[in-house]
């Protein structure tokens, strides 16, 4: 399985995003794809994931983490995994990774990682 991450860049304080992932190769028909996040300095954390269903959902559970921000969504059809982000601010920047599995979290296969970067 390949996983093509995109979407990242520079945004403002307040901004939004919206990354996807496309896989491809190996297609099962059940699944997991999930968002982490790497910044500078700090082990990569783990952001939010959902099956490829799209009914469960899972969003990281810290008190630095606003989950009301973050929203996961899955196109089964196009094998593609969405993050849509709001209200982004400077903590937000990092490096997004996908990932995709047949366990959750998924942790099988990874994106090459796409960067957001929030400017205060």
């Amino acid at each position: 399985v390949q996983l093509q991450a995109s979407g990242g860049g520079l945004v403002q304080t307040g901004g939004s995003l919206r990354l996807s992932c496309v896989a491809s190769g190996r297609t099962d028909s059940s699944y997991f794809m999930g968002w982490f996040r790497q910044s500078p300095g700090k082990e990569r954390e783990f952001v939010a994931a959902i099956d490829s269903s799209g009914t469960k959902k899972s969003y990281a559970d810290s008190r630095d983490f606003k989950r009301d921000r973050f929203t996961i969504s899955i196109d089964n059809a196009k094998n593609t995994v969405y993050l849509k982000m709001n209200s982004l601010n400077p903590e937000d920047t990092a490096v997004y990774y996908c990932a995709r599995g047949s366990r959750w979290p998924p942790s099988e296969y990874w994106g090459q990682g796409t960067q957001v970067t929030v400017s205060s």
